[in-house]
């Protein structure tokens, strides 16, 4: 427990954090109802181009780097719960724009509201996570409870992927407007959620010792490495996302099967948040054995041959990598954001979780921007063009791995070592 909340532990219990606990991972559940995830490519690209496409992810990304660190702020000093109403209505408003849109003008613009709505989760969540059971003085769960609410997560993947494919051989617009609905009943679960407390020096903080504290949180070598690594593998991880759907439909185009490209699609993708899943309920064990820095490292390193399989071949055997696309993030994503959460002060512990996500979008984005120049922009995208853009991540994945792993030599990333 933090020395901010020591002073609040004899006032237990504190009324609506058991609800918080109860609350959030069907909250994290709801955001992950994207019936849209496995056909948003398709979609954009059939409506427009692939660069199109391209540039739209990355619109989506810009607007969540505009809005990460001023969304982390507010959070901090004006609440969780508030910043979490908004992360949920935001990307709700967006799925009008798919479902009713018909330009690219309208596609942007709900690009922008699900970038806000990612900017305004991104760090809140995890901070109302440990804050409501640091209130219940139950914050050495929080390594447990973000791993059942990953699992809650890539369970919702799961669900709403192969149903969203299958109802976009009707309309892809449907898919959006399924997401749109499970976005409005988020909002309702927000607006049940408690704002867990604070304590009188966190409240009555000032601007300048807010900025102190996010400064010292960057002096230290653990946050910074844990820092670099989260930002890489942000990227890493939606490169199959981004990439994976033309490949599935240019691998079935080889058979005569690129029609049925939005349901297999949505399988691959049940498929993959299913192992994910199954993945989390090892995690633990794994990290007990291996230690955590030699199981960060090998997460990103399997994010990297994934990326390079998709570069080596077409084939339809090939799309089966696709299948552990998020396994390492069930390995890294809970224990980074456990081991980051305690070296944090409240006053500007969301401002950091934002950052980190802020940087991994724009160099992501920026990334993407680069590859829009290699991919045609009329029609789809080849496996050709796919390849060109992949080899160049994995170079820059294997050279930043290697920097990684001599740097993690001299850095006490385990505390339990």
């Amino acid at each position: 427990m933090s020395p901010e909340m020591s002073t609040l532990a004899d006032t237990l219990p504190i009324p609506g954090m058991a609800r918080n606990l109860r609350l959030y991972p069907w909250f994290k559940f709801l955001q992950s109802l994207l019936f849209w995830q496995a056909i948003w490519f398709l979609f954009f690209q059939g409506r427009l181009s692939a660069a199109d496409a391209l540039v739209l992810y990355a619109i989506y990304d810009i607007s969540t780097f505009i809005l990460e660190v001023p969304s982390g702020y507010a959070s901090d000093r004006f609440g969780r719960r508030k910043t979490l109403i908004v992360s949920a209505l935001a990307p709700a408003l967006g799925m009008a724009c798919f479902v009713w849109g018909d330009s690219f003008a309208a596609f942007a613009l709900g690009q922008v509201l699900l970038g806000t709505g990612a900017a305004f989760a991104s760090g809140t969540a995890n901070a109302f996570l440990y804050e409501s059971l640091e209130a219940e003085c139950r914050a050495d769960d929080v390594e447990a409870e973000e791993v059942r609410a990953w699992r809650y997560s890539f369970t919702g993947f799961a669900v709403s992927a192969p149903i969203g494919g299958a109802v976009a051989l009707w309309s892809f617009e449907a898919a959006f407007a399924l997401s749109g609905i499970a976005m409005l009943i988020g909002v309702w679960v927000t607006l049940m959620f408690t704002e867990p407390p604070k304590s009188e020096e966190t409240l009555d903080v000032s601007e300048t010792m807010r900025l102190r504290s996010l400064a010292e949180a960057f002096s230290k070598p653990v946050l910074i490495w844990l820092f670099v690594l989260g930002l890489l593998m942000y990227g890493y991880s939606h490169i199959p996302f981004v990439f994976g759907q033309p490949f599935i439909q240019e691998a079935l185009d080889e058979i005569g099967l690129a029609a049925e490209a939005p349901l297999v699609s949505g399988l691959v993708t049940m498929v993959m948040m299913l192992v994910s899943v199954g993945a989390s309920l090892v995690a633990p064990a794994l990290r007990e054995r291996f230690g955590l820095a030699l199981l960060l490292l090998a997460a990103f390193g399997l994010q990297i041959l994934l990326a390079a399989v998709l570069a080596a071949t077409s084939s339809v055997a090939a799309m089966a990598i696709l299948f552990i696309r998020m396994v390492p993030d069930s390995l890294s994503s809970p224990f980074i954001v456990a081991r980051i959460q305690p070296l944090l002060s409240d006053e500007s512990r969301a401002t950091f979780l934002s950052l980190k996500s802020l940087a991994g979008r724009l160099l992501f984005a920026s990334s993407l921007w680069l590859a829009s120049f290699q991919t045609t922009s009329v029609g789809e995208m080849t496996h050709g063009e796919i390849r060109r853009v992949l080899v160049w991540y994995v170079a820059v994945g294997l050279a930043a791995l290697i920097g990684l792993a001599v740097a993690a030599r001299r850095v006490p990333v385990d505390p339990r070592a």
